[in-house]
């Protein structure tokens, strides 16, 4: 990757993360503190955006961009809006490639260990 690339990642990752923070406080606003719509809302979002994107940009895809801009997009936007984003299209790229057992173990073990994660780190907190 070059230096550029980092700068694209960079600067893509502040506008994602600037928009989620953004879209987290509008939707609490409007539905309350009593489920993680928001969350929820950023998650799909991002997903659809990555795999809208990755699609039409990619190999196969009806547009060609620079691999610049698809980092930018891709790994800086999404993945500043959501890493969930990134996590989905993994699970969609093992799925396609038939690997149905290894797509199952990265769900379930990314559920189960981000959970045990988080929770360590509050045990570990208090």
């Amino acid at each position: 990757m070059s230096a550029a690339s980092f700068l694209w990642v960079a600067v893509g990752g502040a506008l994602g993360s600037v928009a989620r923070y953004w879209l987290a406080i509008l939707v609490a606003g409007l539905t309350g503190p009593y489920f993680p719509w928001g969350t929820l809302l950023i998650n799909v979002l991002g997903s659809f955006l990555i795999g809208w994107f990755g699609a039409w940009t990619g190999a196969n895809g009806s547009v060609v961009v620079s691999p610049d801009i698809r980092v930018f997009v891709m790994v800086g936007i999404c993945g500043g809006f959501t890493t969930f984003s990134s996590f989905s299209l993994q699970t969609l790229e093992l799925l396609s490639a038939g690997e149905v057992v290894w797509a199952a173990c990265y769900v379930l073990g990314s559920v189960a260990l981000c959970l045990l994660g988080v929770w360590a780190g509050v045990t570990l907190a208090r």
